[in-house]
Formats: structure tokens, C-alpha cells, sequence
């Protein structure tokens, strides 16, 4: 596990695919991903076999935070589309649970992972991308250290408009300066 102050992040069990089931189906938690559509158990199921062939450093983790009943999975983060030569990785990130929104639990995930890509996986940069109708995360990730690098004009559609694709990024360097 890795821990923060106020969560950790684990490793992913079949049992917590009923939970991003019900997260991927609630339009509102959907609207920041990459995905259209509901999913299905057999879906993620599916996914989730896959996931599991994935190098594993590619496993995303669950976002747990504690409470007075317990451990609570609250999200998944994890980083992705490796390039081994270049030294650097996506990440992605959702916190399903929508009462814990805005309370920074993206923004610590982030850093655990941004600090594990670093020191534990020996990356040079993280990246990302965020929609630009999505102002909330785009706080989370500058927060968390990354700026901004590019646009995609126009490339994202949503509910009858159009908005840029923001690429953001962070260098091993600048962690280094800033930690």
C-alpha cells in the first residue's frame, strides 16, 4: 500500500468491481472520463481480466480514505501508456464517490502517484489531460504541481458543444525543485 496523509492507495480486487460499476453508470461522475457510454458488470469484468495481464505497474489503484466504520473506496488513479525510453507515463484518475468531491483527495492521490512514478518507477514526466469544461480538476493537477503544455482545439464534444483537450505534464525536475 501506499499511504498519505488522509488516504492510501491498494491494489484493485474483483470485489470492488460492482463499486466502479455503479461509478462508470452515474452520468455526472462519467462527464469527466473518456467514456460515453454506461458499462455493465461483464464489462468490467472483462476489463478488470485484462487489467490483470497489464504489467503491473500499469494496475491502477483504489483511493481508500478512513472513516469511523472503516477503510472506504472512494476512487481509482493510476498511471498508464508507458514509454520506457522517454521515461514517462499517463495518469488517470476518477473519485466516484461525489460527497467526497472537493476535499483534495485528487490532489493527495496525485502526488502519491506522481511520487511513486519518480522515486519507485524512475520516470522523467507525467502527463495528462483534461477537458477544459472541467475547471475542478484542472485546479487538482496544477495543485499537484502540473502545468500546462498544449491544446487540442475543439477536440472534446459535450452536451452540444465543443471544448479544448488541455495536455498537462510535470518533470521529474520540477517535482525535485518544489517537494
Amino acid at each position: 500500500m501506499i499511504y498519505g496523509e488522509r488516504i492510501r492507495l491498494r491494489a484493485l480486487e474483483r470485489t470492488d468491481i460492482a463499486q466502479f460499476t455503479e461509478w462508470l453508470n452515474d452520468p455526472e461522475v462519467r462527464r469527466g472520463l473518456m467514456f460515453r457510454q454506461p458499462f455493465s458488470i461483464a464489462e468490467e469484468e472483462n476489463w478488470f481480466e485484462n487489467m490483470l495481464k497489464s504489467p503491473q505497474e500499469e494496475h491502477p489503484l483504489g483511493i481508500e480514505i478512513l472513516t469511523d466504520s472503516g477503510w472506504e473506496l472512494i476512487g481509482n488513479c493510476g498511471l498508464a501508456d508507458f514509454d520506457w525510453v522517454a521515461r514517462q507515463a499517463g495518469f488517470g484518475i476518477i473519485i466516484g464517490v461525489k460527497e467526497h468531491w472537493n476535499q483534495g483527495y485528487g490532489t493527495e492521490a496525485l502526488k502519491l502517484m506522481i511520487n511513486h512514478g519518480f522515486r519507485t518507477l524512475n520516470l522523467n514526466r507525467i502527463w495528462l489531460v483534461v477537458y477544459e469544461n472541467n475547471p475542478r480538476a484542472q485546479r487538482c493537477y496544477e495543485k499537484a504541481g502540473l502545468s500546462v503544455e498544449g491544446r487540442k482545439r475543439q477536440a472534446h464534444y459535450d452536451e452540444g458543444q465543443f471544448f479544448d483537450i488541455i495536455l498537462m505534464s510535470i518533470l521529474r525536475s520540477e517535482w525535485e525543485e518544489n517537494k
